[in-house]
């Protein structure tokens, strides 16, 4: 068997393997049929790349892209492991290396930010949802398993790293950014006062315990005069979904809060516990672009439930249980196995939440002229000209029906 039909076996049988996993996994049982017919597509299309292509290519290198391509196209947060690189990534979660603190997913086949954490190496760099890695130290992160990008991202504390980030909002030229990991902290809660009876709760990560800070700063507001919350849980992307579950909880009475389900996962419900309400004040939540994770699950049950309107942009999309599955040959496919779904029954992950009030924040337009364009931090804008919140503040004063109304006769949204 020469060296092309011997390529042509494995990437076979490596998407037979992966066929067979996803049919597994996600509880289908495909007509075998179907299943031999698409299987002799990719074998034709391989056989045409390799006798009609302009050169000969790297076959492995089209295979993994098959692979990856096809786990993208279902799961933006799945990765394809090789034995090698499955075994790195089992070490790597036992351990307690510094990173820094970008929340990743896929886009169009490159390594893309979900946004980073607040006060994180990658945030205070200028890094924000949307944004493209290109390359990491040297490597290119076309096609790389998402959980692979991830480790070469985490390192000793101290340690430098080298990105290539292409941001495709500002500049078509890609930037070159080093920067220097950090063991990873998360934002504190922040509150306030405001407008003389507004508590203004900010809430940037949701990790295990977060729920119990919110609580003690609603109780704060409250003590201050507060008789109305704003819960802003704009670029809250990083922590785990079931914190999520716990803040919805902190803010109604009964209800629904979310459900988990997938093809092999039974439904399993999740509804408000009797005693853990903090308040029952009049209230808004304010999202953007980078709420993900734990912070669409509360947003999208108190907006079903009828607790609070929300107010911002659509959040990214990012709510599901994930697990590495293991492939013959000691490697491994890491994917959603059950989605977080809204009380009204849209998967999160697929739709992210959409607010019934829409207010957008406008990017900086950069300098065109500017030859030395830099990724820059940008700095939050003040209480007064942050026109996501003051809208929030509107819709808490007005209502979101007068609100509307306003804005369409003069011409708004």
């Amino acid at each position: 068997m020469d060296r092309f039909a011997k390529l042509i076996v494995i990437a076979f049988s490596g998407c037979l393997v992966l066929f067979l996993l996803l049919g597994t996994v996600l509880g289908r049982n495909p007509n075998p049929e179907d299943v031999y017919r698409h299987f002799a597509v990719y074998t034709e299309v391989l056989t045409r790349i390799k006798s009609e292509y302009v050169e000969e290519p790297d076959m492995e290198d089209v295979t993994l892209g098959a692979l990856n391509g096809l786990l993208e196209s279902i799961d933006p947060y799945a990765s394809y492991l090789s034995a090698d690189q499955y075994k790195q990534y089992v070490e790597d979660q036992q351990s307690d290396k510094a990173d820094l603190g970008l929340v990743l997913s896929r886009k169009v086949g490159y390594v893309s930010v979900v946004d980073a954490i607040p006060g994180s190496p990658a945030a205070l760099a200028g890094l924000a949802t949307g944004d493209m890695l290109e390359t990491i130290d040297g490597v290119a992160t076309r096609d790389m398993p998402l959980a692979y990008a991830e480790m070469l991202l985490r390192g000793e504390d101290g340690s430098q790293v080298d990105l290539t980030v292409l941001r495709v909002r500002q500049s078509a030229e890609p930037q070159e950014i080093r920067l220097t990991r950090t063991e990873r902290s998360y934002p504190v809660v922040r509150s306030a006062v405001v407008n003389q009876d507004i508590g203004h709760i900010r809430v940037e990560s949701l990790e295990e315990g977060k729920t119990a800070e919110v609580k003690r700063h609603v109780e704060r507001v409250m003590k201050n005069g507060a008789e109305r919350i704003v819960l802003d849980l704009r670029r809250c992307a990083s922590g785990e979904p079931a914190e999520g579950l716990k803040l919805a909880d902190l803010f109604l009475e009964d209800g629904l809060i979310s459900y988990l389900e997938g093809q092999k996962s039974p439904r399993q419900d999740f509804r408000a516990s009797q005693g853990a309400n903090v308040t029952s004040l009049p209230m808004v939540v304010v999202i953007n672009r980078g709420s993900a994770r734990g912070a669409e699950i509360a947003a999208a049950a108190l907006l079903e439930n009828k607790r609070a309107e929300v107010v911002g942009e659509r959040s990214y999309g990012d709510a599901a249980l994930r697990k590495a599955v293991n492939l013959a040959g000691s490697g491994a496919v890491i994917l959603s196995v059950a989605k977080y779904y809204s009380p009204d029954g849209k998967a999160i992950q697929d739709t992210g939440v959409t607010p019934s009030v829409v207010s957008i924040a406008r990017d900086p337009v950069p300098d065109t002229d500017d030859e030395d364009l830099k990724i820059e931090a940008v700095p939050e804008p003040a209480f007064d000209e942050d026109t996501i919140l003051q809208k929030a503040i509107e819709v808490l004063t007005k209502g979101a029906s007068q609100e509307v109304a306003q804005d369409s006769s003069a011409g708004g949204h």
